[in-house]
């Protein structure tokens, strides 16, 4: 993936991007909100990490501009700002995802392959991954042409899973992304769904299709 990162302290900067380039991603800088707005409209990215906290624009403004705009690229906010209400504006702003500094580097690499990835996927409506296809149009998933009937969290957990096929889907990125929680419930919520998901796609196929991480999370792949 190839990655924006517009943040004005350069020691979490390099600590940035020295993550994202042993993950594999390619990485550019801006210092400014000015800087990091012209970059944003005027090359390709795959994904923008955005400080909330820039010298000379506040980042949600950043944020609802390069929207205005129809920029689409996929927005990762980064900050020291946790509050509910500080999430909740970030995403009613147009961003795609909300980080709190620090960040382990793993996790930040992940999401922004995930972003690229969803970003990606999005003009497609049909997913498919070993004979298992998802619809999005019509809310259908089959597998070796038999229908499979899932319930709203279930089919909302597949498509994540399937959206980032081949790579890792942490149970922190679920509860935000099939829940909408910005805390852990501290309960086997996603693990049960989980397991329901897994009887309904896997049980009596050969291949199986969803696999645990042990202490990742969750993958799904042949």
């Amino acid at each position: 993936m190839h990655v924006l990162v517009i943040e004005d302290d350069i020691a979490t900067v390099e600590h940035l991007i020295s993550g994202l380039s042993a993950a594999g991603h390619t990485a550019n800088w801006a210092y400014t909100g000015a800087d990091g707005h012209v970059l944003a409209r005027e090359r390709t990215f795959d994904t923008l990490i955005i400080d909330r906290m820039l010298p000379d624009i506040d980042g949600l403004s950043l944020v609802l501009a390069l929207r205005a705009e129809k920029v689409d690229t996929p927005i990762l906010i980064l900050t020291t700002m946790g509050g509910v209400q500080d999430r909740v504006d970030g995403l009613n702003a147009g961003a795609d995802d909300y980080l709190l500094k620090p960040v382990a580097l793993d996790e930040l690499a992940a999401r922004v392959r995930a972003l690229g990835r969803r970003y990606k996927a999005r003009g497609e409506s049909r997913l498919e991954v070993g004979g298992l296809v998802l619809d999005k149009f019509d809310r259908k998933v089959t597998r070796g042409g038999r229908e499979i009937t899932l319930q709203q969290r279930e089919y909302q957990i597949l498509l994540v899973l399937m959206e980032n096929a081949g790579n890792i889907v942490t149970r922190k990125m679920l509860i935000e992304q099939v829940w909408n929680y910005d805390f852990d419930p501290k309960t086997n919520i996603v693990e049960s769904h989980l397991s329901r998901l897994r009887t309904k796609i896997d049980k009596d196929f050969a291949v199986q299709l969803i696999h645990t991480v042990r202490r990742s999370g969750y993958s799904l792949h042949e």
